[in-house]
């Protein structure tokens, strides 16, 4: 990209910073923080490429005038050499196979044009083990979003997700995370059985004198 391979650390700082940032901000921003020397039009020709809007207010304020007011048709010399032809694809068309990383930290593929994206650790589990399963998710077996190696993905159901969380059962390693998966089954377990003595003992018959 311009000359510039972006890490997976500085594509993620530049989504979470877009917003907000004129592209000369985020520039010296990301320069000062990874020690480049990148130009302007390097982070926006990123920018543009991967759909990142920074929200900037580049409007026209009241009482500015448009330099092309009163001028029917008008466009700027050399204007035209940046049009479409038919059959020409965008600057910004990724092709299929395609990876970006969205601004919550997954890596995403691209699957199917013209903007079919999926997040890339469910579709390399898929690959290997099929659809997930209704009520399941595929997470992280070290924390690492990045890592969406299939040894590192691991196959839960929501109820365990949720104790994982609770109970910060998700570590550092596949191996703690899989035993945090069968802390949180020892859990629901006693969950159910409370559960059901409350129901056993709202159902017993009040004892005749």
């Amino acid at each position: 990209m311009n000359g510039h391979k972006y890490t997976s650390e500085q594509r993620i700082y530049l989504y979470r910073m877009a917003w907000g940032s004129s592209t000369a901000e985020l520039t010296e921003m990301f320069n000062r923080k990874f020690g480049l020397e990148l130009k302007q039009s390097q982070i926006k020709s990123f920018l543009s490429n991967h759909g990142v809007r920074t929200g900037h207010d580049t409007r026209f304020k009241p009482g500015q005038q448009s330099h092309n007011k009163g001028k029917r048709g008008y466009y700027a010399a050399g204007a035209e050499k940046g049009w479409f032809k038919s059959g020409q694809m965008p600057q910004t068309y990724r092709p299929v196979g395609s990876e970006r990383v969205n601004v919550d930290g997954y890596v995403e593929v691209k699957i199917a044009d013209p903007k079919t994206w999926r997040a890339k650790h469910v579709v390399i589990w898929e690959q290997a083990h099929g659809p997930v399963p209704k009520g399941h998710v595929v997470i992280f077996g070290d924390g690492n979003r990045l890592n969406s190696q299939l040894a590192n993905l691991i196959l839960v159901s929501r109820s365990q997700l949720a104790m994982l969380n609770k109970y910060g059962l998700i570590g550092a390693s596949v191996e703690f995370t899989k035993a945090g998966v069968t802390v949180a089954d020892l859990h629901l377990k006693v969950g159910e059985r409370k559960r059901e003595q409350k129901g056993t003992n709202s159902n017993d018959e009040p004892q005749q004198d």
